[in-house]
């Protein structure tokens, strides 16, 4: 099966590379060739510094634009932009790290149904303590989300930044619904797909992701928020919240 990695970026010219580097390691470890079994989509969101010419230096990387800015309008117009029978979601300041892209294919090998795969957040620049407090949110959340499929039949689970859909399933969920340009727009994603096949979300498919959003508004903070648009997109169909800030840097 043919992967296309779509990488959303907004002013991402610090982190993007090692990003990509990681993209680009893990498509050789796996023995896939750039062009053929693989392909690397960086969407510039109305960048305004040097991530576009930062994208374009790595080599094999196709760069298009798209000036609306929201998670949601860069990923669909990745989406629309590539054509692998798989696309992985990776945010411009996740690292996959090796093994990755295999747990990948053979996941998506053994099930004709599955239809989304997603894995947890080990976050890099904050104290270990933070991912400790981490890792249990995400055994909390996975537990709400058992819950949530298998007793209440409604919704599923996905982490932004590390997801990997099928082309198919995505073909017959149409238009994003554009409000969601932030937060909630996994759990949109992930509820939507669920009506198509099977979600799954695992602990054996693990990403880095740097810290700066948790270091910046506080862990608290965010897991309240996270919990809050995830209950609400999943329930209501719409963001609990509809602005966010900006954090950047490494």
């Amino acid at each position: 099966m043919k992967i296309s990695f779509v990488v959303p970026a907004y002013n991402e010219q610090i982190l993007l590379p090692r990003s990509l580097t990681a993209i680009r390691d893990e498509i050789r470890r796996t023995g896939l060739k750039l062009g053929q079994g693989a392909e690397i989509i960086v969407v510039n969101n109305a960048s305004t510094d040097d991530t576009r010419a930062v994208a374009l230096a790595v080599e094999g990387v196709q760069v298009v634009d798209e000036p609306r800015k929201g998670l949601v309008q860069a990923r669909w117009t990745g989406f629309e932009n590539s054509t692998g029978e798989l696309i992985a979601n990776i945010d411009a300041d996740t690292i996959i790290p090796p093994g990755w892209l295999a747990e990948v294919l053979s996941q998506f090998g053994r099930s004709e149904t599955l239809v989304g795969l997603s894995g947890p957040y080990i976050y890099y620049g904050v104290p270990r303590r933070v991912n400790a407090v981490v890792a249990c949110y995400y055994r909390l959340a996975w537990l709400v989300y058992v819950f949530n499929q298998y007793v209440l039949n409604v919704g599923a689970m996905l982490q932004g930044g590390n997801f990997v859909v099928k082309r198919s399933a995505m073909l017959k969920l149409g238009n994003p619904d554009l409000r969601f340009s932030f937060y909630g727009e996994d759990t949109d994603m992930a509820n939507r797909l669920s009506k198509v096949g099977t979600v799954k979300f695992t602990f054996r498919l693990p990403a880095q992701s740097s810290g700066r959003r948790l270091v910046g508004e506080g862990v608290f903070t965010i897991g309240i928020r996270y919990t809050m648009n995830f209950i609400w997109a999943t329930f209501r169909k719409k963001p609990f919240t509809e602005d966010w800030q900006d954090i950047r840097g490494a």
